[in-house]
């Protein structure tokens, strides 16, 4: 009952299913020797809303292949920790190839799942790294600390105060590599900018990020790393600048947000899928795809900020890019806990 709500709900938001439906109907006529070019059903497990920053980014990705007619998407959001193993055993009994999602705070029973069904595949954002003797388990992460980084040099260049607070929901590896390369970026431009850093304990917890955000602003920040949804209304309300993750929001803040630093999962997707219909699909770590070098992250335009942001950091971020995108400079992965300054 639970997925076929779920697929009902998805029907009403996928904008180009008649055309992946169609596709799927020319490949039902086709012979079984060119079964290989019919799409493959994956089926997706979010823990929170699929318009959340994260996921949404997975999920855009796997419409994108659907559209394509590469798969069969089917997805269900807002499963607890406590439920993903069985929301897992549901997709993999129903004859998913591909399942995806994102299984940070049900790790262990995850995997167990996994091992239960070595004929379906399954690609995870975890903390973890995949698990040889678990073969058919691979995983991803938001390596995004490329375009984190550039943004930081951004920030460091628009901030008067040389205060920055920045708001995250967990100081788990996914979010700290970020925070720490924005921080790195910052301190190209002015190596004395004092940081606030503080987390909510919640990935998706709007007021309290907007109220934590607040309290920055009290202290004297000027622009605000907006990890979470909430705190670029905060920027907004108080009239400072804030900085994005993993999506672009200044079309809704065209006056707040300066900068993004964007997640592009589908190189991460297109890869699997590609392993999966070729029959080579193993565990492995995906996270190099979320790298710049291979397309899976980028600096968002700056739009309405364009001609407001200082040469000297234009220039600064061109540098560093081309460095980034020829291997000449790599920017660090530091999973540590970040601390305020």
């Amino acid at each position: 009952m639970t997925m076929k709500k779920n697929q009902a709900l998805t029907m009403t938001r996928r904008k180009l299913m008649g055309s992946a439906a169609a596709l799927v109907g020319v490949a039902a006529l086709m012979p079984r020797a060119a079964f290989a070019a019919e799409p493959i059903k994956v089926a997706g497990i979010y823990t929170v809303p699929v318009e959340q920053q994260w996921v949404s980014r997975i999920h855009q990705a796997a419409e994108t292949a659907q559209a394509r007619g590469d798969i069969e998407y089917t997805f269900t959001e807002n499963v607890s920790n406590t439920d993903y193993a069985r929301v897992m055993r549901e997709y993999a009994e129903a004859g998913n190839q591909l399942i995806i999602g994102e299984v940070f705070g049900a790790e262990q029973e995850a995997r167990e799942v996994a091992a239960d069904y070595p004929e379906v595949s399954f690609l995870m954002g975890s903390s973890f790294k995949e698990d040889a003797a678990l073969g058919n388990f691979a995983v991803f992460d938001n390596y995004i600390q490329d375009a984190a980084y550039l943004s930081g040099i951004v920030a460091g260049a628009m901030t008067s105060s040389g205060n920055i607070g920045m708001v995250g929901g967990f100081p788990i590896p996914e979010v700290n590599r970020l925070m720490h390369a924005f921080m790195a970026g910052a301190a190209e431009m002015n190596p004395d900018i004092k940081f606030q850093v503080s987390f909510i304990g919640s990935w998706f917890d709007p007021p309290k990020a907007k109220e934590t955000a607040f309290a920055m602003i009290e202290n004297g920040a000027d622009v605000l790393y907006a990890e979470r949804f909430g705190v670029s209304d905060a920027a907004q309300e108080k009239g400072v600048l804030a900085i994005g993750n993993v999506i672009d929001t200044q079309s809704e803040y065209p006056d707040t947000v300066v900068a993004s630093a964007i997640w592009h999962f589908e190189p991460t997707l297109d890869a699997a899928i590609a392993e999966v219909k070729g029959g080579t699909f193993k565990a492995a770590d995906y996270g190099k795809y979320s790298f710049m070098a291979e397309g899976g992250s980028s600096l968002a335009p700056l739009g309405t900020f364009d001609g407001k942001v200082p040469q000297a950091a234009l220039d600064l971020v061109a540098a560093k890019q081309a460095a980034i995108m020829d291997g000449s400079f790599s920017v660090e992965i530091n999973d540590e806990e970040p601390k305020s300054s």
